[in-house]
Formats: C-alpha cells, sequence, structure tokens
C-alpha cells in the first residue's frame, strides 16, 4: 500500500500549516527528513531538511504509530510555519521517496473505514462536522462522530440476531418430542427494535433541518411589510419595499443563524385575488413553497382571507407596531418594534422540535432503517401464522439484520464510499 501525504490545514498563508502522512513508510521518510521519528504521541522540534540537507523548515513533528493512530497506519504530522513556499518544498520532497504520493479527496479517512477506527456513520459524521456552520449542526455531527449512533445500531443487531437464532432453533429441533415455543421472547425482540427503528426515523426529517436549514415563510397580503419585516430580520436590505403593491413576486431567500439554529427566511408574494397573470404566478409560488416550508409567520391584521394552510407552530403577527405600540402581538420592520420577541419565539418552536432530533442525518440511513422496518413487520405477520413459516420468518429476520449492516458499512458499501469521501478535502 501507498503511503500518503497531503496539507492538511487550509491552503494560503497561515501561521501554522500542517501537513499529515500516513503509511508503511512514515517512520523510514521522518528519519530521512528530521533525522529520526519522535517517540509515539509526543511533540519533538525538528529541522526539515531536502535529500542534499538543506533546511527547509524548523517544524514541530509527531508521530503516532499504528494502530493507534486515526487511519491505523503508522502517522505522522509536520506543524509547519504556514508559508505558501515551506508547504510547496514539503509536498514536493514527499513526493519524491518511493511509494508515495499525494492523497485523494478523503482518503485518510476512508483507510481509518477500512481499518475499522470508524464506520461509514462517523465517516458521514465527521464530514458533517467539518461542514458545519451553526451550533446545532456541529453537536448533531459530534454525536454521529462519537459513535452514538453506531452503538445504537449494534444493540438493534444484536437484538435482531438473538431472535433470529431463537427462530432457527425452533426450525432446527422441529421433530424433537418437547417443542419449543419462543413466539413471545421473538415477539419482544421485535417489538423493541421496531420501536427504537421508527422513532429514530422520525427524528431524521428534523436532523436533516438541522444540516440543510430550516425555512421559516413569512406569509401575509400585499403592502402589509413582510420585505420590511425579513430586512429587519436580515439587518440589511435583502429585499425591495416599496409602497406599490406586488412589487415581491419572485421568493426572496436569506439565510440566518439564529441562535444555532440554520434558518432560512422566505419573503413570499403577497396574497391577493389579481388579473396579473405574472404575479399570479408569483403568488402560486408563494403558496407552494409557504405550505412546504417547516413553519410560517403570519403577517396580517386579521382582515384579510390568506390561502395557506395555517398549522399549530405558526405565528400570527399584526403589522405595523409603530401605529399601536401598546400590542404586544405587533411588529414593526421600520421601528424595529417586536423584532426580538418574535425571533424568540421562533426559536422556541425550532428549538423543541430539535429536541426530537434522531442521531441518524442521512437519507440513506432513512432509508436503510425503512427497509429493516419492513423486514420485521413481515417476520412477526409470518411468525404469527405458526411454526410451519419459521424458514420465512428467519429469512426475513436476515434480510432485516443486512440492512442494519449496510447502515454502517459493514456490507455492500463499495458504491457509496465515493460519493461520501468526494466530499472531503484531500487531507482529511
Amino acid at each position: 500500500m501507498d503511503t500518503i501525504f497531503a496539507q492538511a490545514t487550509a491552503p494560503g498563508r497561515a501561521g501554522v500549516s500542517v501537513v499529515r502522512i500516513s503509511g508503511p513508510t512514515v517512520r523510514e521518510i521522518l528519519v530521512q527528513i528530521a533525522g529520526s521519528a519522535p517517540k509515539p504521541r509526543h511533540a519533538s522540534l525538528r529541522e526539515i531538511c531536502d535529500s542534499n540537507g538543506e533546511l527547509i523548515d524548523r517544524s514541530l513533528v509527531l508521530f503516532f504509530e499504528g494502530p493507534h493512530s486515526f487511519t491505523g497506519e503508522d502517522v505522522a504530522e509536520l506543524h509547519l510555519h504556514g508559508s505558501i513556499a515551506v508547504v510547496q518544498s514539503v509536498l514536493d520532497l514527499l513526493g519524491t521517496f518511493g511509494g508515495t504520493r499525494l492523497a485523494e479527496a478523503g482518503e485518510f479517512t476512508r483507510r481509518a473505514l477500512e481499518n475499522d477506527k470508524i464506520d461509514l456513520t462517523q465517516a458521514e459524521g465527521l464530514a458533517d462536522l467539518i461542514e458545519a456552520e451553526t451550533g446545532a449542526q456541529r453537536k448533531q455531527a459530534l454525536k454521529v462522530v462519537s459513535g452514538k449512533f453506531k452503538e445504537r445500531v449494534e444493540r438493534w443487531r444484536a437484538q435482531l440476531i438473538r431472535a433470529a437464532s431463537l427462530v432457527e432453533a425452533t426450525i432446527d429441533f422441529a421433530d424433537e418430542d418437547i417443542p419449543i415455543d419462543v413466539t413471545d421472547e421473538v415477539d419482544a425482540l421485535l417489538r423493541s427494535v421496531l420501536a427504537d427503528l421508527k422513532l429514530e426515523i422520525d427524528g431524521t426529517l428534523i436532523a436533516e433541518r438541522v444540516k440543510t436549514g430550516f425555512e421559516v415563510a413569512i406569509v401575509g397580503a400585499p403592502n402589509v411589510g413582510k420585505s420590511t419585516l425579513l430586512n429587519a430580520l436580515a439587518g440589511r436590505d435583502a429585499a425591495i419595499t416599496s409602497s406599490t403593491a406586488g412589487t415581491t413576486r419572485d421568493i426572496v431567500e436569506v439565510r440566518m443563524n439564529l441562535s444555532g439554529l440554520p434558518v432560512t427566511f422566505l419573503d413570499t408574494a403577497g396574497l391577493r385575488d389579481t388579473a396579473d397573470e405574472v404575479e399570479q404566478l408569483g403568488i402560486k409560488r408563494a403558496i407552494s413553497r409557504a405550505e412546504s416550508a417547516d413553519m410560517r409567520v403570519f403577517l396580517t391584521d386579521g382582515s384579510d382571507h390568506l390561502s395557506v394552510r395555517h398549522l399549530d407552530d405558526d405565528i400570527i403577527i399584526k403589522p405595523k407596531a409603530d401605529l399601536m405600540p401598546d400590542d404586544k402581538n405587533a411588529v414593526s420592520g421600520l421601528t424595529g418594534q417586536g423584532i426580538d420577541a418574535l425571533v424568540g419565539r421562533i426559536k422556541d418552536v425550532l428549538s423543541a422540535r430539535v429536541a426530537t432530533i434522531g442521531l441518524a442525518t442521512h437519507q440513506r440511513h432513512r432509508v436503510a432503517m425503512k427497509s429493516a422496518v419492513s423486514y420485521l413487520d413481515a417476520a412477526r405477520q409470518v411468525l404469527s401464522d405458526g411454526p410451519d413459516l419459521y424458514d420465512i420468518a428467519a429469512a426475513e429476520l436476515g434480510f432485516a439484520i443486512r440492512a442494519l449492516e449496510v447502515l454502517v458499512g459493514r456490507v455492500d458499501v463499495e458504491s457509496l464510499l465515493d460519493e461520501i469521501f468526494s466530499s472531503f478535502c484531500v487531507g482529511k
């Protein structure tokens, strides 16, 4: 296997730049460029020299002896001064050694997966952590990186293996004089796993929203102050405001970090009856987008009929609080009155939803878990029909176990790896 290397920190000038090396010849490379390999897990100040003995940089060098490293192989990190020239010289030098090459995107993490240092869900969680922009995204990714989801899946798998072994035992001893009745224990195991799976599936939609962002649509009649409210929330002129009704026709989106939650506010077209075909199209899109949003803020004085469904968590608030300063349920984008209270209400609604979040964060997680649920439902149905069909039940349980193994990357994942690791930077 090749020894791979890459810059692990962002390219460009910096205070410190880190070059990572992993593979079977790491120790020999350190001897050549730094005099010797430091004691494992100890930082050592070394002079990095080229093949002619010319000094390139004085670097902090760390050596991690496999399998006690991130990749499971011998790993070295060179903490260099963050000069473009220094880093490039070191990369050029590493490329001169036989059996070494520049790492591909995500290859360090891929080797960690192949060496059983992490599972597939942890690799995905690591990618999510690197991409995290808000506190909620960071916390969610760390839960997955820590292995909590893997532990949960392995617990389900162990329960299903126990259930399958009981069913197989019944089949094996079917001709014995004393029958083995395992129905109650098997059904209890399946019901327990099914309940956990369904709860986790329900939480995946919120988990995906934490990754991609919650959408909050501002809904109301024309010229009621929706665009002014959006600008006040954004703290800038994101939408055009005008006293002319129907100014907003396309949906204006503003992405914000709302106390750690990723939120995209949508300024939609004013809802009214109109003969203008272009405005009609904008209104149609506004209704569709508002109804598909995670929540809606209805800006209305109660006199207008809005053709968008109102759900329990939606917020109804009055516009133009500057004209009614004593109304606590009013907001003004012009003066800022009521803005903080509105933001607080939105945050409370979304935070309550995040509290129900699961550990599964990707669509493929949901698909695999739904497959497992389908197989388990089929197994329970067959088991209820009597021992003559236990061989079919055992097969269904095997399919369910395999679905969980796909989830954590035990089987059938080669087609996924290139897609997953292509999102990583080269040094990861």
